[in-house]
């Protein structure tokens, strides 16, 4: 469900890939009155999503639309936030309000601290749980954010109305939003988020090596495919993440790889109990998983219609 619109005149979103794009049309159905602007590297993309209808401009230049944006959105892979922090700094209103979509916050903070010299107070990190496997402007959608949630990682100098404004933007685009420290945010994301991604990508490479890969692949069941599923979503952006949540994924795949270990240790073993043991305790983690997320959307459900 969307909330009141964001005071803001002028909105600047910079990538307009699937998230940078549905950012954007999700402000519109939201309500959001002003003027949005869309800018990225590519002009074809930019142009496309005027096309669209996603955006009310297409900016030719990223210093030409910073100087009257009032918020700007920063939805370009991690490692390309500090970039466009670098044009902001040189060519943004002194008040603006910076976010950003990117699944890792440390390293936005990192970025921020060494353009400005010190965290700026109208920047208020973000990452919205949400998503798909197809990527670009094609795919964005206005529903993406509808019952997720959005999380903001302010820093101890952010300013209030930085961050009401920031608050007020995804909730017009339909997410629940929760604060967050960046540091907890990126522990949690690499065990939930990037650990599933690299291991799907890993399981789906380690197979097409294999000599028999043709025969594999045809003929995997329907439990494959799902697994594997977000083992489509775009290198770029995951090498990305990889690299900017370096040491929370590093320390992910550790947890996975001993517990992977221990599995391997007990099918060699035979050992019947310990196997239906970890298998038990998945299946009843898991229910209870499902049992909450179910609780937790079923406000968003009962209001929007969508199951996310």
């Amino acid at each position: 469900m969307s909330g009141p619109a964001p005071r803001a005149g002028r909105v600047l979103v910079v990538g307009l890939g699937l998230i940078g794009g549905s950012v954007a049309a999700a402000l519109r159905e939201g309500g959001f009155a002003g003027e949005i602007t869309g800018y990225d590297q590519d002009h074809a993309c930019s142009v496309r999503a005027l096309q669209r209808g996603l955006v009310d401009a297409a900016a030719a230049s990223l210093d030409e639309a910073l100087g009257s944006a009032e918020l700007v959105v920063i939805a370009v892979p991690a490692l390309g936030v500090e970039q466009v922090l670098v044009a902001v700094r040189e060519s943004a209103r002194a008040d603006v309000v910076i976010t950003d979509v990117a699944s890792a916050k440390g390293v936005v903070l990192e970025s921020a601290r060494r353009v400005f010299g010190a965290l700026p107070p109208g920047l208020v990190p973000g990452h919205p749980i949400a998503g798909s496997e197809r990527s670009g402007v094609e795919a964005a959608r206005g529903d993406l954010f509808r019952g997720h949630r959005a999380i903001l990682t302010p820093h101890a100098g952010t300013a209030p109305a930085a961050l009401a404004l920031v608050e007020a933007m995804w909730i017009c685009a339909g997410a629940a939003v929760t604060c967050m420290e960046a540091g907890e945010h990126d522990r949690i994301l690499a065990l939930t988020s990037h650990l599933p991604h690299v291991l799907a990508f890993t399981l789906v490479n380690a197979l097409s090596q294999q000599d028999s890969s043709e025969q594999i692949f045809r003929y995997a069941a329907g439990g494959f495919r799902d697994f594997t599923r977000i083992a489509s979503s775009d290198p770029v952006m995951w090498r990305d993440i990889a690299l900017a949540n370096r040491d929370s994924l590093l320390a992910a795949i550790d947890v996975f790889t001993d517990s992977l270990a221990g599995l391997r240790a007990s099918v060699a073993n035979s050992d019947a109990a310990a196997l239906h043991g970890l298998f038990a305790s998945a299946h009843g983690a898991r229910g209870r998983y499902l049992q909450w997320l179910e609780a937790a959307q079923a406000p968003a459900a009962a209001s929007s219609g969508d199951d996310a």
